[in-house]
């Protein structure tokens, strides 16, 4: 099982245009999307699949306001264990070094013994 990443989302409203079609499709993931308080702060509980989905969907949808999100999401990429790299790594299609450190913002040498891992060189 996945570990489940908190991470704050400051101003998460006021930052963000259609933020209620962006609230339904990450909850509709499974993620838990809730305010903190009565702040203005959200506060995103995901694992990092679902980060991933939510930064594709982002990126996907084109819209401008959002992309601060996808900006905050791809930094909780650089707290991936081995273990979070090897996962996304299976997921990938088409898995080379280049697509996983852009996937992940990894660097080469954690790119490289993830994939040495995965084809049973290591």
């Amino acid at each position: 099982m996945e570990p489940i990443n908190t991470i704050n989302l400051p101003s998460f409203l006021r930052r963000t245009m259609k933020a209620y079609a962006l609230k339904a499709h990450i909850r509709q993931l499974g993620c838990d999307l809730s305010r903190i308080g009565r702040s203005r702060n959200w506060q995103l509980k995901a694992n990092v699949s679902q980060i991933q989905q939510i930064v594709e969907f982002i990126e996907q949808e084109e819209e401008d306001s959002w992309l601060w999100l996808t900006t905050l999401l791809k930094k909780e990429y650089l707290h991936l264990s081995h273990e979070n790299l090897l996962l996304v790594a299976n997921r990938l299609s088409n898995l080379t070094i280049a697509s996983l450190m852009a996937q992940t913002d990894c660097t080469l040498a954690q790119a490289r013994k993830v994939l040495d891992e995965l084809e049973g060189l290591d």
